[in-house]
């Protein structure tokens, strides 16, 4: 093992106060301190080290992570699997139409019923506003609940997969990239980030990317711009919370509504589709009045509106005016590649290909910030746990 690297990671873990995470949740970013956010990055780095060095950091013998994806998932669904494994906890996913849901079962019922042995529960709810967040809440107040009355022997963890208001485990792994690619936090002070929209054949896709990268990459001193075309408008409370991260810490959040404008000089770049905030709320309240012609109107009104800003795609030529030329591309993934997944869509298929490399790095950071945000909550004294770690030594793959 890399004892030098190790030993300075748990000094800087030591020295950062995280004690409030302990027994409690991870709904958004912004509810998190400095401190906090840095214990999540640090942790994830730590436990990247153990296991690249062969070392077992299962701090669970038995036990479940429950996972529930209201929406369809690859990298977050098998990140939250990897978390769990990682530490040593079975998955269990729950299919809600096969459970007693469908009957009228109510979300305190089904939380304590799924959470018997339950270390954690990983919830993906992000397509309806002001629905996806507050059901997080609804589970994570009924298993407290649970726990106090002595119905669960423990309480689980809740960890917000994606909501209708932050991406925390996505956003969180992109930072980690960041930090990783520009050599250390304290190097991104300054630095330009385009958080973009970018045109999209498909509607409907979910705000909490570009909220909860507008609402993480503040906090660090950046240069935070939101570009999306008229129309296009993100949930406003995130964009207060933006500004007053902005100002705390000595960064900026500017909007415009040319792409042109946000890629010029830009560090990193973030070109990605969504949906109009407005559009999203008129969409969930159709869904609730059982309006469905409402809907497919709705969706071919917006299919038709994304279809006006066709040009507002990450091409080489803009690229070409980024910083040097060069910025750090990133994507949550699946991207709509022109020619490739689409017809036309978010990025060209060079600028794709030549940064594929590093989105797949950027995307790997996910299981071991999961796995951060389980151990910070679970464990009282997380840098002592992972020092019995690394002494046990035990090894995770057998050796001769």
């Amino acid at each position: 093992m890399d004892t030098a690297k190790f030993n300075e990671l748990l000094a800087q873990l030591k020295a950062l106060d995280c004690k409030d995470m302990y027994n409690n949740d991870f709904f958004l970013t912004w509810e998190k301190t400095d401190d906090e956010l840095k214990a999540v990055w640090t942790v994830a780095d730590i436990l990247r080290t153990l296991r690249e060095s062969n070392v077992s950091t299962k701090v669970f013998d038995s036990g479940l992570g429950i996972s529930l994806f209201r929406d369809n998932s690859t990298r977050t669904r098998f990140s939250f699997a990897s978390a769990c494994n990682l530490l040593g906890l079975e998955v269990q996913d729950l299919d809600e139409g096969k459970s007693q849901i469908a009957h009228g079962e109510t979300v305190r019922e089904t939380a304590n019923m799924i959470s018997f042995m339950a270390d954690v529960i990983g919830i993906r709810d992000d397509m309806y506003i002001g629905k996806g967040n507050a059901y997080m809440h609804a589970v994570s107040d009924a298993v407290r609940e649970g726990n106090a009355a002595g119905v669960l022997e423990q309480r689980p963890t809740l960890v917000n997969l994606q909501c209708d208001i932050d991406h925390p485990t996505q956003c969180m792994a992109d930072m980690a990239h960041i930090i990783h690619y520009f050599g250390g936090i304290e190097n991104l002070k300054g630095k330009k980030v385009a958080m973009t929209w970018a045109y999209s054949p498909s509607y409907g896709k979910p705000l909490s990317v570009p909220q909860g990268v507008i609402g993480l990459f503040t906090r660090l001193g950046m240069d935070v711009v939101l570009a999306h075309p008229e129309g296009y408008e993100v949930m406003g409370d995130v964009e207060e919370v933006a500004k007053a991260n902005a100002a705390k810490s000595g960064g900026s959040f500017t909007k415009t509504h040319s792409m042109a404008e946000a890629f010029q000089d830009a560090d990193i770049v973030y070109p990605k589709s969504w949906a109009p905030f407005a559009a999203m709320e008129k969409r969930t309240n159709l869904y609730g009045e059982g309006d469905f012609e409402g809907i497919n109107a709705l969706e071919q009104e917006l299919l038709a509106q994304n279809a006006q800003h066709k040009d507002w795609t990450c091409s080489e030529e803009l690229m070409a005016t980024t910083k040097d030329g060069k910025a750090l591309y990133l994507h949550c993934l699946p991207a709509d590649i022109t020619g490739v997944s689409c017809e036309a869509g978010e990025v060209d298929a060079s600028v794709f290909d030549r940064y594929r490399d590093p989105l797949y790095k950027q995307a790997s950071y996910k299981p071991y910030v999961i796995a951060a945000m389980i151990l910070l909550s679970k464990f009282e004294d997380p840098a002592a746990i992972l020092q019995k770690l690394a002494d046990q030594d035990k090894k995770r793959k057998m050796e001769l």
